[in-house]
């Protein structure tokens, strides 16, 4: 009986091909921590334990999507790659992979265009979505906001916006939920739009219960509570929350922005 053959060293083992390489680097240097999507990383505290895989599973889903653009920002075959997931969750898939594409636009520009390819390929059926997760990118990188974003859809380019305000309130809640900030230079639709992202962010972030959600709501100045709610109504028909009666829940809850 022969001994078995001992395994390679890893400096033994083949190179991985060029555009694998490639791919493994954008990964190591923009990835992000699936813990990142947790409410015990994010600190939201407990919720309807329903509620919470649903939207745990919402973030997760996001993750992936952006992590397939990283590893293949090639719109057919990141297409494809996407379309694998569950129709209910889908869009958030579509919603990370923009984020990924966005910001490697950016970060590589000898070879820019990314978002756009998509966008005219797979991601044109998930257009507002791609819009959507545009904004993450550019809260990430903390870009100077133009409203809309230069370059995108005059019309869907005002959700960057709030995909931007989403991201404020999902990563950075202290400042933007708690202390009701709101970048500076934005004014009128533009501030709007980003306080309907934040608002979408207060479903996660309070664990889709309507009594945290209105007294969220509640600590923002008057003239802010039409879009936070507007949000909120965008998130609970969108991400869900796993159980019976949500919605209605939720609509009582907004009493004059029903």
């Amino acid at each position: 009986m022969h001994p078995a053959p001992a395994a390679a060293l890893p400096s033994e083992r083949p190179a991985p091909a060029p555009g694998r390489r490639t791919a493994l680097l954008r990964t190591r240097l923009l990835g992000i921590d699936p813990r990142e999507a947790t409410f015990a990383r994010r600190g939201f505290g407990e919720c309807d334990p329903a509620a919470r895989a649903r939207l745990e599973e919402a973030g997760s889903t996001f993750l992936r999507g952006y992590h397939a653009a990283l590893a293949e920002p090639e719109p057919a075959r990141l297409g494809a790659l996407l379309d694998g997931t569950g129709a209910e969750l889908r869009g958030f898939a579509y919603e990370g992979s923009a984020m990924a594409l966005a910001l490697l636009d950016v970060l590589v520009p000898w070879r820019s265009g990314r978002l756009d390819a998509f966008l005219r390929g797979p991601g044109d059926a998930h257009a507002y979505m791609v819009h959507v997760g545009a904004g993450w990118a550019l809260a990430r990188l903390r870009r100077r906001l133009e409203c809309p974003p230069a370059g995108m859809d005059p019309l869907l380019g005002w959700l960057a916006l709030d995909g931007y305000g989403f991201h404020e309130g999902y990563f950075r809640p202290g400042p933007t939920v708690d202390g009701r900030e709101v970048p500076r230079r934005l004014s009128g639709y533009a501030r709007r739009a980003f306080d309907q992202g934040v608002g979408r962010s207060l479903w996660f972030s309070r664990g889709a219960d309507p009594g945290r959600i209105a007294g969220a709501v509640a600590r923002f100045s008057p003239e802010r509570w039409a879009d936070l709610w507007s949000g909120v109504g965008l998130a609970c028909a969108y991400a869900g929350d796993g159980r019976r009666g949500g919605a209605d829940a939720v609509a009582a809850a907004s009493g004059r922005h029903r």
